[in-house]
């Protein structure tokens, strides 16, 4: 399983792809958003400059998992290479688990790019919260690492990007990923995993601690979508 991680992380570091639109991108939306909101000082009860380096890196991360794991698996289905897999010893489980991780991994460039470029423009946190921020946004991107993997075996290689990116922009409107959410809008937005990741990030205000209520909707999420994953990975070696 690990030769099948490593190959995995390779071969999404070297799509060019990858590196435009779920690295450079959201660093450059960054510097654009904080810009637009030159004289605001406060966006959901963060610093503008803090809080859109958050929502940038989450919506980079979620990116890089989404578009790239459900895409590259439904052509692996089509491909046959799937198929090739399952006549070899690595177990289904084990294939399923090696995506997840190896997708998650692909995140840490995204998260820490935006870190380095909030740096550059003044985001001044305590080493303590820098670290624990950028932990915090690696381990929520598992969710969407295995809702990733779900898509991928759910949509026909002819649909999938569609749908993907529907589903992406969807969450990432209603998530706080480019305003940030209040009022009545607020309560429909718990129930979104972007929101929810988001969230991860308000133990860097003076006087709050980590958001459990976000964490626990978070491990709900990775739950369910991990169960979704191994349906539909079932349901593909029945089909094939």
């Amino acid at each position: 399983m690990t030769t099948l991680i490593r190959l995995e992380i390779l071969r999404t570091l070297r799509n060019r792809r990858y590196l435009l639109f779920t690295i450079a991108y959201p660093a450059l939306m960054y510097v654009f958003f904080i810009h637009a909101y030159g004289g605001t000082d406060l966006a959901g009860g963060l610093p503008v400059k803090t809080y859109f380096m958050v929502s940038m890196a989450t919506f980079g991360a979620v990116g890089a998992v989404l578009t790239g794991s459900a895409q590259r698996i439904s052509l692996e289905r089509k491909s046959g290479w799937v198929r090739q897999l399952r006549l070899t010893a690595l177990p289904g489980r084990a294939y399923t688990v090696g995506k997840i991780a190896a997708s998650a991994v692909t995140t840490l460039p995204a998260i820490l790019v935006v870190f380095a470029v909030g740096a550059a423009q003044g985001v001044s946190l305590d080493p303590a919260q820098w670290i624990g921020l950028a932990l915090a946004l690696w381990l929520g991107s598992f969710v969407f690492a295995a809702l990733g993997v779900a898509l991928g075996y759910a949509a026909a290689p002819d649909s999938v990007q569609t749908i993907v990116m529907i589903t992406y922009m969807v969450m990432a409107l209603f998530g706080g990923t480019w305003f940030p959410v209040s009022g009545s809008l607020e309560r429909f937005a718990r129930f979104d995993p972007v929101y929810l990741y988001n969230r991860l990030a308000a133990f860097t205000r003076p006087g709050h601690g980590l958001d459990t209520v976000a964490v626990a909707g978070l491990a709900a999420f990775l739950a369910v979508f991990v169960v979704a994953a191994a349906t539909l990975y079932r349901r593909d070696t029945r089909q094939a």
